[in-house]
């Protein structure tokens, strides 16, 4: 008989238990709950853990809308696959419980990184306390793998130059030589760069690189399947390292009139005509096609006096692009990947619950203090 996921809704900062949703599980014996003590953040468990491993998905990001994709991927990493999983939100400390993405400087939770197996990052701009910091820090002094969604290549920017961690900014060029260029560079081979293609124009479309034909990352995915409405980054090529390429981006034009009320912004899967020209404000025109950067590639890492790890990073990703089943798929395969767990080979990524994903945009202060968006909502 199949079980059913019941997410238990708290009441800040009261703890009492309001109310549940019901959403169908696929693998027997599957539940999340929310644990007591931990009302700030969003975890979900497999009843029976079965892969006895923890992944800790960070969001925290002004316009990609992390706080929407990464529980709608802890709910399938733990319904479908038997992953341990939280998800931690930017939150302002004076008002706990309520999800502010503009707010930089804390991310609730950070402890929970100490217990992880696997990391998704999907931050922008962040300056985290030292204390917070420290947890990321040793994380990657352990080299435990991660992954990196979107913003994460310029997940940090330190405007303190003297700060404890001003290293990890995305445009550093202190002393630390190593760090050159941050987190993005040394972690996962690129900070933030350029847009590619035209933002809200043009989406694009995954194509395999070429000799990544068989890598277990694309198990399930057909070469063009991958979609999303984002356009992505300008990656400068060689990456460094071990870097392996596994899809580029292809820029697609849109085939309809631009809805700024639309998700999508009229742009659709079913769109064809390949992209042949970029002109966004006073920026050179180029062919966004005729060398597309890589949008999902892997790499291991190595900060001073750590241990060696790995890292895969996807520049698609946002919320409107989780809604492509292959861009799901490829996440959870980078999952098994990184976890040294056979890849499946097409793994079930069915949307978990309702997911209405909103349109990637900025919005101003006002609008996140007015909206009050409450974990586990």
């Amino acid at each position: 008989m199949m079980n059913k996921i019941i997410f238990f809704r708290l009441s800040l900062p009261l703890l009492i238990i309001s109310g549940c949703q019901h959403y169908q599980a696929q693998d027997e014996g599957s539940e999340t709950t929310k644990n007591e003590g931990a009302e700030n953040i969003e975890i979900y468990h497999s009843k029976n853990n079965s892969k006895e491993k923890s992944i800790i998905l960070i969001s925290g990001d002004e316009e990609y809308r992390s706080e929407e994709a990464l529980p709608q991927l802890a709910k399938i990493l733990a319904t479908h696959h038997g992953f341990g999983c939280k998800v931690l939100f930017a939150q302002d400390p004076e008002k706990p419980g309520i999800i502010n993405p503009n707010y930089s400087s804390n991310i609730t939770g950070m402890e929970e990184i100490a217990e992880a197996d696997l990391m998704i990052l999907f931050t922008r701009f962040r300056a985290l306390p030292n204390d917070q910091m420290q947890y990321l820090d040793n994380f990657l002094l352990e080299g435990k793998p991660l992954v990196g969604l979107r913003t994460a290549t310029h997940a940090f920017n330190f405007k303190d130059t003297t700060n404890n961690y001003s290293h990890y900014s995305y445009n550093y060029k202190g002393k630390k030589s190593e760090w050159n260029k941050g987190f993005g560079k040394l972690i996962l081979g690129e900070t933030w760069y350029t847009h590619h293609g035209h933002h809200k124009h043009q989406s694009t479309r995954g194509i395999i690189a070429p000799g990544a034909e068989n890598h277990p990352l694309l198990n399930g995915i057909k070469d063009g399947s991958i979609w999303g409405p984002s356009d992505v980054y300008g990656i400068r090529v060689p990456l460094p390292g071990d870097a392996q390429h596994i899809l580029l981006g292809q820029s697609i034009d849109r085939a309809v009139e631009f809805d700024e009320k639309d998700p999508f912004f009229g742009m659709r899967e079913s769109d064809e005509t390949v992209s042949t020209i970029t002109k966004q404000g006073n920026s050179p025109a180029y062919n966004p096609n005729e060398n597309p950067p890589p949008i999902v590639w892997t790499k291991s890492y190595q900060i001073p006096n750590g241990k060696k790890g790995n890292s895969i990073t996807s520049t698609i990703g946002s919320s409107t692009d989780i809604m492509n089943e292959e861009v799901r798929r490829l996440i959870v395969n980078a999952c098994y990947h990184l976890l040294e767990i056979e890849v499946p080979k097409h793994a079930n990524v069915e949307l978990v619950g309702k997911y209405e994903p909103s349109a990637y945009q900025f919005h101003d202060n006002d609008y996140w203090i007015n909206k009050a968006l409450k974990i586990d909502q």
